[in-house]
């Protein structure tokens, strides 16, 4: 038994997962976890990509930038499914997409420009805004019914105008923050241009593919994109959004709608003190 024992022990060790083994399945899980929530929250995928890189260890500029990636990935799949069922509008998609080319390209370079402490408290004070978008979204929705209402809301600006506006404004918040622009995109849509709610759903989705890949070229340039990172949570959350968005319809709206604001405040608080933190460093 002795001798037995000292052949266990004079056994080498078997070697356990290496730690960028286990890093690269935490980002596909994490990239999951963020499809599940987007699925089911309504959350756009920067919102949620952002905070679990910067959580890594990742900093903000290096977020920020593989997030874009990895809303290229998630964002074309469902893009490529509205184009086969023959719901999206590629006039509409170009007219707002193609400014947002070059504000995406603005907000990648003014990334490096300003203090972490200034980021990351503008990414807090964006999840708030998003919380009120969110909320003046499910007004638009109770009012959609009102058609002609709708349309006098729509005539108050100028369709060209008000489509390019919105798009230059997703493309800018899409290189600042890492986020695709659909939770201003909709909002605006429905406001200014009087689109019904699921039309302009299909269309912030094919504009947010021309948005985050712009974005993504804008910081590949910068060299802050880490391509791994976000091909892994690309594809994480691509299953994690297919998964969540057939249990949608299941949940009680009361329920989706306390979980989503509550886990937007959250992330606000932390990137405040994140912010807090960074300036006093």
């Amino acid at each position: 038994m002795s001798k037995l024992l000292e052949s266990v022990e004079a056994y080498p060790e078997i070697p356990t997962q290496s730690p960028m083994n286990q890093l690269r399945w935490l980002l596909l899980l994490s990239g999951l976890g963020a499809g599940l929530l987007a699925g089911l929250l309504g959350i756009g995928g920067g919102t949620v990509l952002v905070p679990i890189l910067v959580t890594l260890g990742r900093s903000y500029d290096q977020a920020v930038a593989t997030s874009s990636l990895a809303i290229v990935i998630i964002s074309l799949s469902g893009t490529l499914q509205n184009w086969r069922m023959g719901y999206l509008d590629w006039q509409r998609v170009a007219l707002l997409g193609l400014p947002a080319i070059l504000t995406a390209q603005v907000g990648a370079f003014l990334v490096g420009q300003f203090p972490d402490f200034l980021k990351e408290a503008a990414f807090g004070l964006l999840l708030l805004v998003t919380l009120w978008l969110a909320a003046l979204r499910r007004r638009l929705v109770k009012r959609e019914t009102a058609v002609s209402s709708a349309h006098e809301n729509a005539q108050s600006l100028h369709p060209v105008l008000a489509r390019t506006g919105t798009g230059a404004a997703a493309g800018l918040l899409a290189g600042l923050f890492g986020v695709g622009g659909g939770v201003i995109m909709v909002p605006l849509q429905m406001l200014l241009l009087g689109e019904p709610i699921k039309l302009a759903i299909q269309t912030s989705l094919g504009v947010i593919v021309i948005t985050a890949t712009s974005a993504a070229i804008g910081h590949t340039w910068q060299g802050n994109v880490l391509w791994l990172d976000g091909i892994l949570l690309g594809f994480g959350g691509l299953l994690g959004a297919q998964v969540s968005t057939r249990f949608l319809p299941r949940l009680p709206d009361r329920v989706v709608s306390v979980s989503f604001s509550l886990l937007l405040i959250v992330l606000a608080i932390y990137f405040f003190w994140r912010a807090v933190q960074s300036y006093g460093s």
